[in-house]
């Protein structure tokens, strides 16, 4: 039986990769190994156990510390793991820098790499995330893209073989938690918000956090929401709003990170969605939920085009207008696939290794 290796570092890694694991062990030796990018229990250990992934063979333990040696720690730690277990496949999700540690080493080693969305672009090489996909799509030996558009930018960029459409494998996860959160989550109750009727918020990147006025201001315009607003607060956000002494507003319930289940059940039962998240994006899209993205740029531009996502800039004005002007969620398609990417992943990584 053929080996291989899958490594994840952030939360919506260990969402993404939970749809593959859950299945690839029947067919395949999988290890299953964790950088450590995330290393806050209820942004990582959670996720395992909610979503059923097995928990990981290997910790690299790494945690948070600047670009380059955050990635250099990971490539060491990951090439004495590469060389030991030597895999016939080395699967990487989206654009962290565990993605792009993952794809440099394997890539050194000559181990094939099969990149799970990938063909993702924001064109636009100043934000990090970008230079990581791009990377990491240049060294993939398989490349699965979500969406149409990302084959697209794919063959754009002459890529002529190996490309496959395959769906978003976080629809699939998106359609296998909600079932279960159905039944098992109280988050909604315990918050005392009424469903359809709250906003709910997530800022987490470097971008909005670690310039204060940025989130001050995003801050201040939730304030100016006229509906209760909840808010589960990043590790690294919270940080920064007890740093700068950034005021909670009364409509605002800043609570700590909640698990996967709990939180597709704030997005399914919320009326609105701030977030600046990609995936979060893409799950209120499937959720038929309107999102503003407090980001430039979207890698998902089916969700802005279709008229369910907004982009905002971390300006109280930009968030307000955007929250106060009409919506034209007249569009609705299946971007995402069928919420089967999982297995024309495994059924394709079957061929090719």
């Amino acid at each position: 039986m053929k080996t291989i290796v899958t490594v994840v570092g952030a939360r919506p890694q260990f969402i993404k990769a939970s749809t593959i694991s859950r299945k690839i062990r029947n067919s395949y030796n999988e290890y299953l190994v964790h950088t450590g990018q995330h290393y806050d229990a209820n942004m990582s250990d959670v996720f395992f156990s909610e979503l059923k992934i097995p928990q990981p063979d290997i910790n690299l333990g790494v945690g948070s510390d600047s670009h380059a040696k955050q990635i250099a720690q990971m490539m060491i730690k990951l090439e004495e793991v590469l060389n030991e277990i030597r895999p016939s496949l080395v699967l990487i999700y989206g654009d962290t820098n565990s993605t792009m540690a993952t794809a440099l080493t394997a890539a050194k080693l000559l181990i094939p790499i099969a990149h799970v969305e990938s063909g993702l672009r924001n064109f636009d090489m100043t934000i990090q995330e970008e230079i990581n996909r791009v990377i990491a799509d240049r060294l993939s030996t398989l490349l699965f893209a979500p969406t149409q558009t990302a084959v697209d930018n794919l063959k754009a960029e002459g890529f002529s073989t190996n490309v496959f459409l395959t769906g978003d494998v976080m629809y699939d996860s998106l359609l296998f938690g909600l079932e279960r959160a159905e039944s098992v989550s109280e988050i909604v109750s315990k918050l005392r918000v009424i469903p359809n009727d709250y906003c709910l918020v997530t800022i987490h990147r470097a971008e909005n956090t670690d310039n204060v006025q940025n989130l001050a201001n995003i801050i201040k315009a939730l304030a100016s929401f006229n509906e209760t607003v909840v808010f589960p607060v990043h590790p690294r956000t919270r940080k920064v709003i007890d740093q700068a002494g950034i005021i909670q507003p009364d409509n605002v319930k800043f609570i700590q990170p909640v698990g996967y289940l709990d939180f597709i059940m704030l997005e399914a039962k919320s009326r609105i969605i701030v977030t600046d998240s990609g995936g979060v994006q893409r799950e209120a899209y499937c959720l038929k939920k309107p999102c503003i993205t407090i980001f430039p740029t979207t890698p998902w531009v089916e969700t802005v085009q279709d008229g369910w996502n907004k982009l905002a800039d971390a300006s109280v004005q930009s968030i307000t207008d955007a929250y106060r002007t009409g919506w034209s969620c007249s569009d609705y398609g299946n971007h995402f696939g069928e919420g089967n990417a999982a297995d024309i992943i495994i059924e394709k990584i079957s061929r090719n290794i």
